[in-house]
């Protein structure tokens, strides 16, 4: 399914949810900016038949700092699958856009070699239930070794102050799994996506609460060294230790 260079450099981030809707693809894009501003210039690898990074890719500005696509979902008989999928020699970061409803072979393909597994959710208990079931498959079948400290859960759409942000909250905190950023739910994430740019090109005093979450996601994701190579704990956005939770036990929710 997905071929990349073995590179000690390079930092293949994998973002995954086999539910749709999630906003796999507003994450894949706002890293993927982010990255742009500071270079090299990343990849976007996009394997969503909706092709929703590739058509935010075709409406960004040329003003605007490269991003190189790379159209997964889609296959050739002018070349082959591995020319299809190459990345650039000089493609530091790539972002991993997956599909929904993937089969547990191509779960273990595309996370293999990964640096950093990011799996977005929603506060709902569709999305939450979903979201559990994603992470069993990536720690039961991928063999996602929770101590490789690759493995992180960003609250999406939120909205604080609500009882289904409380029960979210309450479900990622019982995952053992660090949390590494909460996004809201804001009109900003939508009119960036519709012009093809990323939260950190609009303009700053509109976008300051998004762009303070989206930057503590960049450090995480540049960590990912010193994350391979530290033994300390893993810990989540409040501080707590996650080392030595399970994700199999079942959580226990209040009520929506």
């Amino acid at each position: 399914m997905l071929i990349t260079p073995r590179r000690d450099n390079l930092n293949k981030i994998v973002i995954l949810n086999p539910k749709g809707g999630c906003g796999k693809s507003t994450l894949a894009t706002n890293i993927a900016a982010s990255y742009a501003q500071s270079g090299p210039t990343p990849a976007i690898m996009d394997y969503d038949p909706q092709g929703s990074t590739t058509a935010w890719l075709e409406r960004r500005p040329e003003e605007l700092p490269e991003i190189h696509g790379i159209v997964a979902y889609k296959k050739t008989m002018q070349a082959t699958r591995s020319w299809q999928l190459r990345v650039p020699n000089d493609t530091v970061n790539l972002l991993v856009d997956s599909p929904a409803s993937i089969n547990h072979d191509d779960l273990r393909e595309l996370t293999r070699d990964s640096t950093s597994i990011l799996v977005p959710v929603l506060p709902s208990s569709m999305d939450i239930h979903a979201a559990s079931r994603c992470i069993a498959d990536l720690l039961l079948v991928a063999k996602v070794d929770r101590r490789d400290r690759k493995l992180a859960v960003v609250a999406n759409r939120t909205r604080k102050n609500t009882k289904s942000f409380a029960k979210l909250m309450r479900f990622l905190d019982s995952l053992g799994i660090p949390i590494i950023a909460v996004l809201r739910d804001s009109q900003n994430f939508v009119r960036s996506a519709e012009e093809g740019m990323g939260i950190c090109e609009m303009q700053p005093s509109r976008v300051k609460p998004d762009v303070a979450e989206m930057n503590k996601i960049i450090d995480w994701l540049n960590a990912w060294p010193q994350r391979r190579r530290d033994p300390a704990a893993i810990t989540s956005i409040n501080g707590k230790s996650t080392v030595g939770r399970s994700i199999l036990r079942r959580p226990r929710f209040g009520s929506a």
